[in-house]
């Protein structure tokens, strides 16, 4: 017999979810995620993938995972301490730190767990982490984990960043203080001021860690939103993952040689997890190289995201301050917001809405993820259906 305080919790949670617009209905993709995908049989133009260069169903990097399983199997058999650790796994790391212009880097099962790992390795209850106000989840969990004193500063406020960084220099008595921002903003599309940031750092003498998982690929001509300042060489951590623009699974830490050694014996995740598969360690050292070789993929990606951004702002919708192909419609309401997305749906058109509390309260949404894979006449369409379904609905 199952424990009925359980029952009732779950059952009253779920209810008030659903009430408040903020339940998540998951839908399941049946067969590959390009920018055509087909869900319960129906098939839909995709805007709310990851797979920014349309890598995730690239041949080339089919053919590489596809020789890796012939030669190495399945999966990687241990944790990377004891014998897990291929020459696959070395050849990655080495190709993404002379991706982001590092010593040397670390690779993990996924960018949540290098937020996880990586903060908390490194920072401890005697330190203090400057957070931004809308860093990403992991980001917030891995603070947590380090049981450091997270001082959150108002989102890219440079002003609110120098002053906090000040107190905690001067009267906080922490033995570290680490700075750490997203490098894109998943939600908004907006880029991190890292010259500033990096200023602030020098000043202070703050650790730096930037989250790039939506820059890696996208900006900085696909080496990310580091490189894209020129700040290699002035940046602790660089993290990232091998999930969006890279087109397969897992996450990576970049940065000098004695912290990526001190990654390898302290980072739990690393410690206690088995290694990603042969096939993904070779798929992503490929898509890594071809971004090295050519900048085509990211040139596309960036015509496909100016031109839908352009459409939808013509129409009226709001779509924020984006300075990457990430662009939000704001639509405020969470029910709204909701239907909105459904509506588009039933036109032919995935876009899924996003709410609290992966945004704050009030700002329900569908965001929009133009990939290199579409086509014009894929974006005209999402344009056209935008155009129906809001004034159907009276948004614009």
């Amino acid at each position: 017999m199952t424990s009925k305080t359980l029952d009732n919790f779950l059952n009253g949670s779920i209810l008030d979810l659903k009430q408040r617009g903020l339940f998540n209905e998951i839908d399941t993709v049946e067969g590959a995620n390009g920018p055509v995908i087909r869900i319960q049989g129906k098939e839909l133009i995709n805007l709310s993938s990851n797979n920014y260069l349309g890598l995730a169903t690239d041949e080339r990097l089919k053919q590489a995972a596809s020789e890796a399983i012939d030669s190495y199997g399945v999966g990687s058999g241990a944790v990377r301490t004891i014998n897990g650790t291929s020459d696959l796994h070395i050849a990655l790391e080495e190709r993404i730190a002379a991706f982001k212009g590092t010593e040397a880097a670390i690779s993990y099962q996924s960018g949540f767990n290098c937020n996880m790992a990586a903060i908390s390795a490194v920072m401890d209850k005697n330190d203090a982490i400057l957070s931004d106000s809308l860093n990403h989840a992991s980001i917030i969990d891995g603070c947590r984990l380090s049981k450091a004193k997270i001082i959150r500063f108002e989102h890219s406020d440079m002003d609110d960043l120098r002053r906090k960084a000040e107190e905690a220099r001067s009267t906080g008595n922490f033995n570290k203080i680490m700075v750490i921002t997203d490098g894109v903003f998943s939600m908004d599309g907006d880029i991190a001021k890292l010259p500033e940031i990096v200023e602030i750092a020098e000043a202070y003498d703050l650790i730096t860690y930037v989250d790039d998982a939506h820059g890696s690929g996208v900006t900085g001509k696909g080496a990310g939103t580091v490189k894209h300042f020129g700040l290699q060489d002035r940046i602790d951590f660089q993290m990232g993952t091998l999930s969006k623009a890279i087109g397969v699974v897992g996450g990576y830490v970049a940065g000098k040689s004695n912290l990526i050694d001190w990654l390898k014996v302290r980072s739990r995740p690393f410690l206690f997890s088995t290694a990603v598969s042969p096939a993904d360690a070779i798929a992503s050292t490929k898509a890594i190289e071809l971004l090295m070789e050519s900048t085509e993929l990211n040139e596309k990606l960036w015509e496909n995201g100016d031109y839908l951004k352009q459409g939808l702002k013509a129409l009226g919708f709001t779509i924020g301050a984006s300075e990457t192909p990430i662009t939000p419609c704001i639509i405020g309401d969470e029910k709204v917001a909701q239907q909105f997305s459904k509506r588009l749906v039933e036109e032919g058109i995935y876009a899924k809405s996003i709410v609290f509390p992966t945004v704050p309260r009030g700002t329900g949404r569908v965001r929009n993820m133009p990939t290199a894979a579409h086509t014009k006449e894929m974006l005209d369409k999402s344009i056209a259906v935008y155009e129906k379904v809001g004034k159907e609905m009276g948004l614009i």
